[in-house]
């Protein structure tokens, strides 16, 4: 298994397994392409045996000194449970932290209660108030 910074081309391969990997679900729309070229320092992809297994796609914000931002984060069907996820949130978390970043925010969906409780595990707290839409639940760590 190797984890590293994701390239321009790398989105091909994603973009064709995304909404797959999400169960049929459209969520290819989330995530454009500028992401594999503007935030390759901060964003990664894990292969195992030549093929994506996993990708973590985040960046430091411009805005708020000292905060970094993951937009999207994907693990393989197969491979969830192995602790992929957790390795690929530790490099972001030491990469970022090595730039000055002290809070990491994400958002996720307030039906994905896995999810929820894989940010609550990585020590991520949900966030009140911060988005009001029922559709995401914003977290930091």
């Amino acid at each position: 298994m190797e984890i590293r910074n994701v390239r321009e081309h790398d989105y091909a391969t994603i973009i064709a397994v995304l909404n797959d990997w999400w169960g049929g679900r459209s969520m290819s729309d989330m995530l454009p392409k500028l992401f594999f070229v503007h935030f390759q320092p901060s964003s990664y992809i894990v292969e195992e045996d030549g093929k994506a297994i996993a990708f973590l796609i985040g960046f430091l914000s411009q805005t708020y000194p000292g905060e970094a931002y993951i937009h999207f984060v994907g693990v393989h069907p197969d491979k969830r449970k192995d602790g992929i996820g957790r390795k690929l949130y530790e490099r972001f978390f030491q990469d970022v932290r090595q730039k000055g970043c002290h809070t990491v925010r994400c958002i996720t969906s307030p039906v994905n209660t896995g999810s929820i409780q894989f940010h609550t595990r990585m020590g991520f707290r949900i966030e009140a108030g911060v988005d009001p839409s029922p559709t995401y639940r914003s977290l930091h760590r």
